[in-house]
């Protein structure tokens, strides 16, 4: 929206700026009289998502790095490829198998993977749910159990509900894939953990048969498009899916929308290279009837011969009037960006769109979807509603599934919004502000399948914290703070994407960085209902002060490290220290950069990963070492944060051109640190507290590691400094490796493994020959220093396992779509 200057001087009485109150007004869409109207909570909670915004465009291209190899970037073929291997050597393991005291078996229970019913609770009484968490996460002897996060939920973009018993809902997950709900929601579980490490960007069910549902996989809503998919699957009985054959190729790489006719003959699939269109019973041909980026198609209702769909970027609209056979451009739209279409249940003849133009913009067809004309888009402040924000290529969505309403309109970017007049004047109806409101980023609506306009008004949304549903959405979110009849189905829907995690062995509490929630804390009486938020945007790596179980370290992107000095918990702006030189310029009200060497000059000046290492030494609780460009150290991490004084940073490795990737120091002995690089060069110093150290390159041809590919982790051995292994990412072979005499030769240990990305390792801590190995697909174990693998069956099966770390005898996985599991792994003899 254009600035508004009315009501600027009660909306300075916040304390905020004039730049301030115009990106908050053209970000959010609020205006100032609503900006001074904001609780102290609800205006931290603006202030922190405007200063740490949401980058999904950087996170694609970070995820990215995982995917390439020394032959560039993988494809569908090398994905299908690990899958298959990864049930092959399943298959191959005895019942009830247990390996380093992790289970294993050829089977899988998908309702083994999922957090317990949850069991009401307040989170502000004392007490709670009791997980044992002092003396271990899980029960001894359980096997892994899910810590949640029970209520934050991840990115949701599809929703299908059975017609015939709607509390039979399924949706899709990005990272997570299918969950299943057979109670309406009351608790979740995945379904077919074999394609779970897939990006579930679309669903539906044949209206033919209800036996027969599709998903497609793939996230091209992204210019860089990382989160790719393995073509289209289906299944015949809601648990098991298949991949269709005849898409398992690189024109399925991104499948953005479904759509399926009234009789069920003809399947459509919009996709970021065309029109694809199968009408045979076995879905095994398929023709691309329209060449280019399309992000949606829809059917008409009760009539399979007429389509339309919405352009990827082109801000188009095309119609068919053959059954998809062939498309035709409408008129009336102009501009470009992504198109989001919708058939009006109560006239097929009225087609809406939401255009990512302008912050948002709606348009109307009244014959069918030939010629539209554009809708004012109003908000309640006499300005355009800038529904979608600045990201409507990343979240927009729009219904008109009313059959007694050809008028009522619903659309959703950032927040969504209701239209009684056709898209003319819009309402805001929820607020990712308030904790009772419904969640950020919409990307699905659905109606339930006794959707009557009348005595049935019940609607499903999924978006970036899950899924959730309103009885009424005639009257959803009409109080001032629109709160009003939201439901959260979050309830045990555990796909949570973290980057990293770590855990405080006295309290129990665990902190971790997850993509667009946030950095995030478990306490034990909370149970896995009960994280908390304490930073917004993105988090990543993370670290806990063994000494002082109040302070945590954690990061938003690009080297951000914060200092949390409140347990975890979101408190006071003083409980949360900029540490890698930001701070808030009260001078000039705005953000500004402390002097040299109170900053870390990669993480403001951009030259780190998107989710940067850093580590905290296990010896010396004062020193973090940071990777960007450089590789950076401060000695007084816990010193008193001000405007120009805080922790002091110095370069200790200067660049080698390429990004630092991962890091370790050995226990015991802070001298022996080890980097590795983005092109999989690994570095060693043995003089590592020195002011200038020395760096020996231990990777290349004469030591026999020669990868090109991204270094993911390196972990030294605690009872033996000379063996290290390092980890790296790609879709092919020999992703684990060993040194037994620091660095001077390297033997792969990847043998029998799937090949495919390895993001980490861990070894356990009384016994150095039990390693267990964090992968795209899962945890693999072993008890013989990685000449053997065995991957479990529980927990973290098939998904991407992005951290390891342990809490006593307990270790912790993070995953990057399942949330996190513990397991108890004590009690064992002690051994090699």
């Amino acid at each position: 929206m254009t600035y508004d200057p009315s009501n600027e001087d009660q909306a300075l009485e916040r304390g905020l700026n004039t730049g301030q109150l115009q990106a908050i007004q053209e970000r959010f869409g609020l205006a100032n009289s609503e900006i001074a109207e904001l609780s102290e909570g609800e205006l931290a909670r603006v202030m922190r998502k405007l200063e740490l915004p949401d980058q999904p465009r950087a996170r694609a291209e970070f995820e990215r790095l995982f995917e390439i190899g020394d032959r560039g970037e993988a494809s569908v073929e090398d994905k299908e490829r690990a899958l298959g291997q990864l049930s092959e050597l399943r298959s191959a393991q005895a019942p009830d198998q247990e390996t380093a005291g992790v289970p294993s078996g050829p089977d899988v229970d998908p309702e083994s993977l999922s957090p317990p019913a949850p069991e009401p609770f307040d989170l502000d009484a004392a007490g709670g749910p009791d997980l044992g968490l002092g003396a271990g996460l899980s029960p001894t002897g359980a096997g892994w159990t899910s810590l949640g996060p029970g209520r934050v939920g991840g990115r949701t973009r599809c929703i299908v509900i059975h017609p015939v018993v709607p509390d039979r809902i399924w949706v899709g997950s990005v990272g997570g894939g299918v969950w299943l709900t057979t109670n309406g929601g009351d608790n979740w579980h995945p379904v077919d953990d074999r394609m779970a490490n897939l990006a579930v960007s679309c669903m539906v069910l044949d209206p033919a048969n209800p036996r027969i549902l599709y998903a497609g996989t793939g996230e091209g809503f992204s210019n860089i498009g990382a989160a790719r998919g393995a073509g289209i699957f289906r299944t015949i009985n809601g648990t098991a899916w298949d991949v269709l054959p005849a898409t398992a190729n690189e024109d399925f790489h991104y499948v953005n929308r479904l759509a399926i006719s009234d009789d069920g003959e003809i399947l459509l699939a919009a996709t970021s290279e065309g029109i694809f269109r199968s009408d045979d019973p076995d879905r095994a041909q398929w023709t691309e009837v329209f060449a280019g980026n399309v992000a949606d198609v829809a059917f008409a209702p009760g009539d399979p011969t007429r389509a339309v769909a919405g352009g990827l970027r082109d801000g188009v609209v095309r119609v068919s009037d053959d059954g998809g056979l062939t498309w035709r451009q409408a008129s009336g739209l102009s501009g470009s960006g992504r198109v989001e279409v919708t058939f009006a249940a109560a006239d097929p003849d009225v087609v809406y769109v939401s255009q990512d133009r302008s912050g948002g913009r709606i348009f109307r067809s009244d014959d069918g979807g030939e010629t539209f004309t554009a809708r004012n888009a109003d908000g309640p402040n006499g300005f355009a509603a800038q529904y979608l924000g600045q990201q409507g290529w990343y979240d927009n969505v729009i219904w008109a599934g009313d059959p007694t309403d050809v008028d009522l309109v619903l659309v959703g970017g950032i927040d969504l919004w209701r239209s009684r007049d056709g898209g003319d004047t819009l309402e805001p109806i929820s607020s990712w502000r308030r904790d009772a409101s419904a969640h950020a980023d919409h990307h699905a609506i659905v109606a339930h399948p006794d959707y009557d306009g009348g005595a049935n008004r019940t609607v499903f949304f999924g978006n970036d914290g899950g899924i959730y549903r309103t009885d009424d959405v005639t009257t959803v979110g009409s109080d001032p703070n629109r709160e009003q009849g939201w439901v959260n189905l979050v309830n045990g829907y555990a796909v949570t994407q973290f980057y990293g995690g770590a855990g405080n062995v006295t309290t129990g509490v665990i902190v971790g960085g997850t993509q667009d929630n946030g950095s995030v804390s478990f306490r034990p009486a909370d149970g896995p209902l009960g994280w908390r938020t304490f930073l917004g945007g993105d988090g990543g790596y993370c670290a806990s002060d063994p000494d002082d179980p109040d302070i945590f370290y954690t990061e938003y992107v690009n080297l951000d490290v914060h200092r949390n000095r409140h347990g975890g918990v979101e408190g006071p702006q003083w409980w949360l220290d900029y540490i890698s030189g930001r701070f808030f310029n009260t001078a000039t009200n705005r953000w500004d950069l402390k002097p040299l060497p109170f900053r870390i000059p990669d993480a403001t000046g951009g030259r780190s990963l998107f989710i940067a290492p850093f580590v905290l030494d296990p010896n010396e609780p004062e020193r973090i070492l940071a990777g960007g460009r450089d590789l950076w150290r401060t000695d007084d991490a816990r010193t008193p944060n001000t405007s120009n004084s805080g922790p002091t940073w110095r370069s200790v490795k200067p660049g080698v051109g390429s990004l630092i990737s991962s890091i370790a120091v050995a226990e015991g002995d802070s001298d022996q640190v080890w980097v590795g690089h983005v092109n999989g060069e690994v570095y060693r110093s043995r003089d590592a507290t020195a002011a200038q150290p020395d760096w020996d390159l231990v990777s290349g041809p004469a030591s026999g590691l020669t990868v090109r590919r991204m270094s993911t982790r390196l972990v030294v051995d605690p009872s033996d400094h000379d063996r290290v292994y390092a980890t790296f990412a790609g879709y092919q072979a020999d992703n684990v490796w060993v040194t037994e005499d620091g660095g001077a030769s390297w033997q792969s240990i990847s043998g029998g493994l799937p090949e495919m990305p390895a993001r980490t390792l861990a070894i356990h801590p009384r016994r150095s020959s039990f390693l267990y190995l964090g992968t795209e697909l899962g945890i693999f174990t072993s008890e013989d220093f990685g000449a053997t693998w065995s991957p479990t069956n529980e927990g973290p099966t098939s998904c991407s396992v992005t951290e390891l770390f342990w809490m006593g005898e307990v270790l912790v996985c993070a995953t990057h779509g399942r949330g996190m599991f513990s397991i108890d792994l004590g009690g064992m003899p002690d051994g090699p």
